[in-house]
């Protein structure tokens, strides 16, 4: 491995390795999860020949072409961007190849057909928002949290055949906290993923990262012992539904699960009624489990199983999110 030292003018000599510069990487992603990845790359001083990223979409009230979170960034850097509306178009994949990859990264992006991911010579790795392989699929941190996980992490791992079953590179694990919403752990999580991305890609470069196939892991061979898989599926309307027959822990979990977006949702008199936050009563409902109480000022529950969830964060239908004191200041049962 060949070294240079390069002097700086106020914070003295740097060391520059020139088997992780020179690495070629196409960086592949779409939302803002995926900006802190390509921003901790950028910043480490890698070498990003080429950024893919969705087509503008058009959205908002005009209806007006948006640019993704990963595009606009890449534009400010003065990064090269691509935007393929088919992965298999000849047209992108002949692009794709003019770049001469070593390496390519993909972080929140759709799924990627064989010649792509199997195009660069060290392979394609991808960043993963859970400990795998606990919480394949498209939405790991949501799941982690209805399921009331103590602990949950982030994953780089190098893509094959079958979604989120490569062997592991890197993991690390957080805690999640009781109250803590999926939005919360997300923010958190994109920034622990993108420093994993960084250890990741140094240790590929370096030669210095041992592949670890995910059945041994299952079978509890590294670095945990294996336990029942979870998996982690699209969320769609009816997993947003309330079952107030359930738990306070239960309901509790998927309110946090499902915040900021899509939100857990119940009915009020009629109308729709998202929960974005909750506290949990243990206590024994003089009511029905789904029917509430409320003081008219400072408080509105809802029979659970096994006791209340307090509201205290909520959106009505037609209305804006708002805390509960605001909400019930301006509603009349």
């Amino acid at each position: 491995m060949i070294e240079y030292q390069l002097k700086q003018k106020d914070t003295g000599p740097a060391t520059f390795n020139l088997a992780l510069h020179a690495l070629r990487i196409v960086f592949m992603g779409t939302p803002e999860f995926a900006v802190a990845s390509l921003d901790a790359l950028v910043k480490a001083g890698y070498n990003i020949v080429g950024v893919i990223t969705a087509p503008d979409k058009p959205a908002g009230r005009g209806m007006q072409l948006q640019q993704s979170a990963v595009k606009k960034y890449a534009i400010e850097h003065g990064l090269n961007v691509l935007q393929p509306e088919k992965l298999k178009n000849p047209e992108f994949l002949e692009e794709l190849r003019s770049l001469k990859a070593d390496l390519q990264i993909v972080v929140a992006f759709r799924m990627l057909p064989e010649a792509v991911w199997n195009m660069p010579p060290k392979g394609t790795i991808n960043l993963h928002g859970s400990l795998l392989p606990q919480y394949r699929g498209a939405a790991p941190i949501n799941w982690a949290v209805i399921n009331g996980e103590k602990e949950t992490g982030v994953t780089t791992f190098k893509l094959k055949h079958e979604i989120d079953t490569g062997d592991i590179l890197l993991q690390e694990s957080f805690p999640i906290g009781e109250n803590e919403t999926a939005g919360e752990v997300h923010d958190r999580m994109k920034e622990t993923g993108a420093q994993l991305l960084v250890k990741t890609v140094k240790g590929i470069a370096e030669g210095t990262l041992k592949e670890t196939p995910q059945s041994s892991v299952v079978s509890g061979e590294w670095p945990v012992s294996g336990s029942q898989l979870k998996h982690a599926p699209k969320i769609f309307t009816q997993t947003c539904k309330i079952d107030f027959t359930k738990t306070t822990a239960e309901v509790h979990n998927l309110v946090r699960g499902l915040s900021p977006f899509p939100g857990a949702f119940t009915s009020l008199n009629g109308k729709t009624l998202k929960i974005y936050r909750s506290e949990k009563e243990i206590a024994s409902p003089a009511i029905q489990p789904g029917e509430f109480e409320t003081d008219s000022r400072t408080f509105l529950k809802f029979a659970c199983s096994d006791g209340y969830i307090l509201v205290k964060e909520l959106q009505l239908e037609g209305k804006k999110k708002m805390n509960i004191e605001e909400f019930l200041n301006g509603y009349r049962f």
